[in-house]
């Protein structure tokens, strides 16, 4: 059982940056592969960016080249660096977990056990 706290969200101009992180309790966070996801208003909850347990990244083509995912097993902290936020980006951005040593379908809700409550992100003009 893990539990997912995301902070970080907020009000941010166009072009801007925003960090949002993901604090997990419990003693084995870094046997987790970890993901970001969002939903915007009126829209289904869509995939972000995913790390798994050793590291390896993956991103929705949305967020290439703009948003870095990152862990820090030691803080048991996920990250989601977002540089050059546009309008679209807006949503409520959600931390996930996906079964304890597991890596499958990790760019899918259903690869994921554990969610945190979300954190707004709004990006104005």
């Amino acid at each position: 059982q893990v539990q997912l706290v995301e902070s970080g969200g907020g009000l941010v101009q166009a072009g801007g940056s925003l960090r949002l992180s993901c604090a997990a309790s419990g003693r084995t966070f870094s046997g987790y592969p970890m993901g970001w996801f969002r939903q915007a208003p009126g829209k289904e909850r869509e995939f972000v960016a995913t790390i798994t347990r050793s590291g390896g990244t993956a991103y929705a083509d949305s967020a290439k080249g703009r948003f870095t995912i990152s862990r820090d097993n030691a803080k048991n902290t996920l990250y989601l660096q977002m540089n050059s936020l546009k309008p679209e980006d807006t949503a409520v951005y959600y931390c996930a977990a996906g079964p304890l040593y597991s890596d499958y379908n990790l760019n899918q809700e259903n690869g994921y056990a554990y969610w945190g409550q979300g954190t707004q992100v709004t990006v104005t003009v």
